[in-house]
């Protein structure tokens, strides 16, 4: 394969990309157990509030690697969901949906992103730091199954 075929493409979310969304949020145990409504709601354009669903894939195969959903209610936006298939992760693909979400979410007006993740998801606290988010609180005990508090982080765009 040449240099072309491996070029990640990050593009919105389409309908005939929820089969594999669907799979990576389900394959992963920090990723939000979402019905499928949920995502075929993230493609509404005219649903409110009003989100952006981006994916990412390989041009060699269209394979989508990993996702990213964030809802818009300006001048704040909250990023939702964002999950990367395990074979693909540590390859810069998160950094890049976020790169890409936060452009598209400056477009439309969002002047801060934030976010909640699970205290013990070290890695996606770890890229949310380097992507220049800071923590802005916790929540005790906030999630369930297993139990875990929630960290709160936002992004000045």
């Amino acid at each position: 394969m040449n240099s072309a075929q491996h070029t990640l493409q990050i593009r919105r979310m389409t309908a005939a990309d929820l089969d594999p969304v669907i799979e990576i949020a389900q394959s992963l145990s920090d990723a939000p157990a979402w019905p499928r409504s949920a995502y075929t709601a993230a493609l509404n354009p005219d649903g409110l509030p009003p989100r952006i669903a981006l994916v990412a894939s390989y041009a060699s195969s269209n394979t989508v690697a990993g996702f990213a959903i964030a809802s818009l209610l300006a001048p704040e936006a909250e990023l939702e969901s964002i999950a990367v298939a395990a074979q693909f992760q540590r390859h810069g693909i998160g950094r890049a949906l976020l790169a890409s979400l936060a452009v598209e979410l400056r477009d439309a007006q969002a002047a801060e992103i934030i976010l909640e993740a699970r205290a013990s998801n070290q890695p996606a606290l770890a890229l949310y730091l380097e992507f220049g988010f800071v923590v802005s609180g916790r929540r005790t005990r906030y999630y369930q199954f297993p139990v875990d508090d929630a960290v709160l982080m936002r992004l000045r765009l």
